[in-house]
């Protein structure tokens, strides 16, 4: 009768075991799915070289919008996970509608990066796009 107690209880541990590890995997998945770094909106800011016009423009993701002869994309946008020095960063694609010939071919498709838009800069002879924000 006693192994069979010491049997029992050497289960019991296991099983207890088993649910912590199994308890600690949920409570990770959970705060990996609840990151907030990755945001649903995004602003650019246009500015028309011609008129020197700045407009502000709200994107949502994976929504295409025109502004004046562009076609505006936002794939992705994310803000980054440290305090003291913020990055927002988001994927776009832009076409321009004037171009008949290249209709398929974006003027820009990429990452663009709120503090240095000089690493993929956006080259067109009419407009400036900044990215803003991120929310």
């Amino acid at each position: 009768m006693v192994s069979k107690k010491n049997i029992l209880a050497g289960k019991s541990k296991f099983n207890l075991f088993t649910t912590t590890i199994l308890v600690y995997f949920f409570l990770v998945n959970v705060s990996i799915a609840n990151d907030s770094s990755e945001g649903t909106f995004t602003d650019l800011k246009i500015l028309d070289k011609i008129s020197s016009k700045n407009t502000l423009v709200k994107l949502k993701n994976e929504e295409l919008i025109t502004f004046n002869d562009l076609s505006i994309k936002s794939l992705k946008c994310k803000n980054s996970e440290f305090d003291d020095n913020p990055e927002i960063t988001a994927y776009i694609q832009v076409k321009d509608l004037t171009d008949e010939n290249n209709n398929e071919v974006f003027v820009f498709n990429g990452w663009m990066f709120s503090s240095s838009p000089s690493i993929t800069p956006f080259d067109h002879p009419v407009y400036d796009v900044w990215l803003v924000n991120c929310y």
